[in-house]
């Protein structure tokens, strides 16, 4: 155990410094993440204001909360519906203009924001349907915990079909723009690629939730001392240093995604080891 874990540390930090020299090229893709972390912030604030002006917000604190009586009405379930959709939509959707923009530049071309959003727009509606799909996998895995919150078995069991759809789906956003296919044929894609290249047991030898938690360190220490010297400026530099290391973070993961989706084609992903590549995932 000891051993691996020391392996998947080695390789998270090789992916990093190989997606960190990629990024310095195109230092823009940064904003993806950022674009897609504001957009979702603006459209949460939104419906919650609505909700909290038509009373949903309170039925749902009151069914969360078990209120005896609580009910909520079909408005209130389209709402959430349609949030959780969006939110789902929005992701997917700058996370393809990253991963456009990002095997752009893996294949010897020159992106931009511009460049990037353009590929994901000529995408749209197989994004559009694929966030249904994964909106509603989501729902149906959200409901399955929650009816398994006090059944320790049952969570570990959610949890478990959760990562497996997790691997399943990991290269459908590089097919979407790359392959020029819908969402169920990529999603069938994805699996065979995976399957395929790295076995159907497999495990990830590398965790960029270490890196983001770096990110957040990195972030956090300048932004305590701005905020030692005026409350505003530790706001304001908390906002900005936190935007920048956590997306450049979500930015190298996404560049990362692309060069392996390349390996798994069959390509070359040019700026990144192959050998690093072949042994992102093991065999079980």
């Amino acid at each position: 155990m000891i051993p691996y874990m020391f392996a998947t540390i080695r390789h998270t930090f090789e992916l990093m410094k190989m997606s960190w020299h990629v990024l310095q090229k195109d230092r823009e893709l940064v904003f993806f993440p950022i674009m897609s972390a504001v957009t979702m912030l603006i459209t949460v604030g939104t419906f919650a204001l609505v909700a909290n002006a038509t009373g949903t917000m309170g039925r749902y604190n009151d069914m969360s909360n078990e209120v005896p009586g609580a009910t909520m009405n079909a408005g209130d379930v389209t709402m959430g519906i349609s949030i959780f959709f969006l939110t789902t939509f929005i992701g997917i959707f700058f996370n393809a203009a990253l991963i456009s923009a990002a095997l752009e530049r893996l294949r010897g071309g020159d992106p931009n924001i511009s460049s990037g959003l353009s590929h994901a727009v000529r995408h749209l509606p197989a994004i559009i349907g694929w966030a249904i799909v994964a909106a509603t996998v989501g729902l149906l895995l959200q409901l399955l915990r929650n009816m398994a919150k006090d059944n320790f078995l049952g969570q570990i069991a959610v949890s478990m079909v959760g990562g497996v759809w997790a691997y399943l789906t990991f290269f459908v956003i590089p097919v979407l723009v790359a392959e020029e296919l819908g969402p169920i044929a990529a999603f069938k894609r994805s699996k065979e690629m995976f399957s395929r290249t790295w076995g159907n047991q497999f495990a990830a030898s590398f965790g960029f939730g270490l890196v983001y938690m770096l990110a957040v360190l990195a972030a956090l220490i300048p932004s305590a001392l701005l905020f030692f010297i005026h409350p505003f400026l530790g706001i304001a530099g908390g906002a900005f240093f936190f935007a920048i290391a956590l997306g450049g973070v979500a930015a190298m993961e996404g560049i990362f995604k692309a060069a392996l989706y390349q390996y798994a084609a069959g390509e070359t992903a040019t700026e990144f080891d192959q050998t690093v590549l072949s042994s992102a995932y093991r065999a079980l």
